[in-house]
C-alpha cells in the first residue's frame, strides 16, 4: 500500500484529526450549554419573542456542528480500528490499496477512487 513513512504521516494525521474533532465537540457541548442556559426555564415562543429566532438559530447550528463532530470521530476511530486490524488503506469492496493521495485527502476512506464513484460516495 505505502511505505513506512507514509504510513506513519497518515497515522499521525488521524490522531490530529480526531484532536482537533474533539475540540470541535466540546466547543459546541459549551455553547449549547451556554444556549441552554440563556434560553432558561421558559418555553421559547419563537414567533413572538425577538430573541427567540436568534437562540433557536443558534442552537440549530450548534446541532448541527456538533453532529458533524460526532460523525468525524466515529470515522476516525473506524479507521484507527481498521488500522490496528491490519486493514487500513485497503478498499472494502475490491480489495486493493486505496492510493496515498486519496488517503491524504480523506484519512478515513474505506473505498478506492473507483469504488467510491460506483458507490456514489
Amino acid at each position: 500500500m505505502t511505505s513506512a513513512a507514509s504510513r506513519t504521516e497518515l497515522r499521525e494525521l488521524l490522531d490530529e484529526l480526531r484532536e482537533h474533532a474533539v475540540a470541535r465537540l466540546a466547543a459546541m457541548d459549551e455553547t449549547i450549554a451556554e444556549l441552554r442556559a440563556d434560553r432558561g426555564a421558559d418555553v421559547a415562543d419563537d414567533e413572538h419573542d425577538p430573541e427567540g429566532v436568534t437562540l433557536s438559530g443558534e442552537w440549530a447550528r450548534a446541532v448541527g456542528l456538533q453532529e458533524a463532530a460526532l460523525r468525524e470521530i466515529t470515522e476516525i476511530d473506524d479507521a484507527v480500528q481498521r488500522w490496528e486490524a491490519g486493514t487500513y488503506g485497503v478498499c472494502v469492496d475490491c480489495g486493493r490499496g486505496i492510493p496515498i493521495a486519496r488517503l491524504r485527502v480523506r484519512p478515513f476512506a474505506t473505498r478506492c477512487v473507483s469504488c467510491a464513484e460506483k458507490a456514489g460516495s
